[in-house]
């Protein structure tokens, strides 16, 4: 027998929630291409570099399992697999076999790969002020507290789905 009751439909975004989003996207988008461009451009350093030693140099003894760190910089396994490839002829990261199982592999941040994140995260902080935080001024604590209050509502809600 049919149910005669409509199924509840979510509204359709409105014009101006789509705008919003669009806008969203394309400013993120833009300021993620502007970070990397300069990111490369002042440190040769690429933007997915960037990402892993950031996670590597966090980590106790700047090791990670792989499986770890794809999940921690938000990459399929074989992407990083691939990546941690490219880093490891740069000698910025190496990989061995994990004590711990012998199925995984860990990845440490070398020596080299330390240095070129340290010198890295300077250009890198340096176009994050200029990029977004200026982009507040007069500098707001109140317009960064938005942004940030806005952000913590997407990712709660990202984290129900």
């Amino acid at each position: 027998m049919e149910n005669s009751r409509p199924a509840h439909r979510r509204p359709s975004p409105t014009p101006h929630d789509l705008r919003v989003w669009r806008d969203f996207v394309e400013t993120g988008a833009r300021i993620r291409s502007l970070l990397g461009a300069r990111l490369q451009a002042e440190s040769g350093v690429s933007a997915g570099d960037y990402s892993v030693m950031l996670a590597l140099s966090e980590a106790p003894g700047k090791r990670m399992r792989s499986s770890e760190l794809a999940e921690t910089v938000g990459w399929e396994r074989s992407r990083l697999s691939h990546h941690l490839g490219r880093m490891e002829k740069r000698g910025l990261v190496s990989r061995a076999p994990s004590a711990a199982d012998s199925r995984g592999a860990e990845v440490t941040l070398t020596a080299e790969g330390a240095s070129r994140f340290r010198v890295a995260s300077v250009a890198h902080l340096r176009a994050v002020q200029e990029l977004f935080v200026e982009a507040f001024e007069p500098p707001s604590e109140a317009d960064l507290d938005a942004v940030e209050a806005t952000t913590l509502a997407l990712r709660r809600h990202l984290d129900k789905i």
